[in-house]
């Protein structure tokens, strides 16, 4: 294990905390990723994403480069790159792919590269392994070996840690299996579980977000049932959830790079084998469409109110993919934006943790100022960052007018907050 030189590609949410831990036991660790910039800020000790504070990566041993060439003398690979889905809802496998096309240029005999990436069963031995061949020259099985081991990481999760949670390891052999799970057991505490095959631990990935995805369509459901009846669905949640067995699931809206996307890997490759997954589509269906009738709420609430739509002044808090981080990856706050703009409503939009740069460059979308959001004829609180919990409710509901509506995407607040012009998920 002393002798192995691992290179982690991928430094974002999950490669860092992996490369950071690995560099604490490993004596030899490289962490690559191709944006310069970002290699240039992990150099100058600190993490735009919060996962790792600038006093642990400053001490890291962690050696940080965006040049390939750095890549030629290592013996164990880790891909974290992103696995995202087009606008068809379609995977893009392009990341993957250029990532082992990278490696491929100096793979070696003896060489295992192992992905973390989430993919649907069997692109690690049918996709990549055929790329790492091509570009190597090496024979796939033979010269070279395949691992896959899922990340788990949970964005913005300071309990939940890469060391604490237990790691699903695999191989293509036993030999390789051996050789991955030395290097995983020596950071996470939790333990491993072995895997029996590489298209076990793909699978066991992808339905870990599938199963989550639904059963939030599930609440969203319950929600839209609810609010026809006139019905506050945390009310009801907490009368159920006094049962010891019911699972504790919250309506709201569902990003991210992983919830949001796996269940469309998984639907991919059922149809490609000939199955049409009719209840995860189902349930990605309603969780797609929750942004824009949390929208169309807000119109019917300043309809009821006898106040103007076209033009109204409505404000937006959040637009990260959840609370207290600042990745907008696949947001679906923007969705919200979307369908008010198709009723004449161009809100003001703020987030404490998003950059505006990046919010201009994933959504066309400008960030405004907190002190522009008065007298507002609507007010959404579409992701409770807890610097918005953290404000007086007095601030918070003083920045709608006198006849201002307040709607609480996840039912972070009390109605008691805003009687009478209070609306909630």
């Amino acid at each position: 294990m002393s002798k192995e030189k691992i290179a982690v590609l991928g430094l974002g949410y999950v490669g860092l905390p992996l490369a950071v831990a690995l560099a604490e036991k490993f004596g030899d660790v490289l962490g690559f990723d191709i944006n310069a910039a970002r290699v240039a800020e992990l150099g100058q000790g600190h993490d735009r994403t919060g996962e790792i504070d600038d006093g642990r990566l400053r001490s890291s041993r962690l050696r940080c480069s965006n040049e390939a060439g750095h890549l030629a003398d290592r013996t164990l690979f880790i891909v974290t790159v992103p696995t995202p889905i087009d606008a068809h809802n379609t995977p893009d496998l392009t990341p993957l792919i250029r990532a082992s096309e990278m490696i491929g240029q100096y793979l070696k005999t003896g060489d295992v590269v192992v992905y973390e990436s989430t993919v649907y069963p069997g692109v690690t031995e049918e996709v990549c392994g055929p790329v790492l061949a091509r570009v190597s020259g090496l024979r796939q099985y033979e010269d070279f070996k395949l691992g896959y081991s899922p990340e788990r990481i949970n964005p913005g999760d300071k309990v939940h840690t890469l060391e604490k949670i237990t790691k699903v390891v695999s191989g293509q052999d036993s030999e390789t299996m051996n050789r991955v799970a030395a290097v995983y057991e020596a950071v996470v505490e939790a333990g491993i579980h072995r895997a029996p095959s590489i298209r076990v631990a793909e699978a066991a990935k992808v339905i870990e977000n599938t199963q989550r995805d639904l059963n939030i369509a599930l609440m969203n459901e319950l929600a839209l049932i609810f609010d026809r009846l006139g019905i506050r669905t945390l009310d009801v949640l907490e009368a159920a959830g006094t049962k010891w067995n019911f699972l504790p699931f919250r309506p709201g809206l569902v990003g991210g790079h992983c919830i949001g996307v796996d269940p469309y890997y998984l639907t991919q490759k059922a149809q490609e084998v000939g199955y049409y997954p009719q209840v995860i589509l189902a349930g990605r269906r309603v969780n797609d469409g929750m942004g824009a009738f949390v929208a169309q709420k807000l119109v019917k609430l300043l309809i009821a109110a006898d106040r103007p739509v076209k033009g109204a002044r409505v404000g937006v808090l959040g637009l990260t993919f959840k609370e207290n981080v600042p990745d907008l990856r696949n947001s679906r706050v923007p969705d919200i934006i979307a369908e008010l703009r198709q009723f004449g409503i161009e809100p003001l939009i703020h987030d404490p943790h998003a950059e505006q740069a990046e919010a201009m460059h994933e959504y066309n979308l400008s960030l405004s100022d907190l002190e522009a959001f008065q007298e507002l004829d609507g007010l959404i609180l579409a992701v409770p960052h807890q610097a918005y919990l953290n404000m007086s409710r007095s601030r918070l509901t003083g920045m709608v007018n006198g006849t201002g509506l307040l709607v609480d995407v996840k039912s972070a607040l009390s109605e008691s907050d805003l009687p009478g012009r209070y609306w909630s998920l």
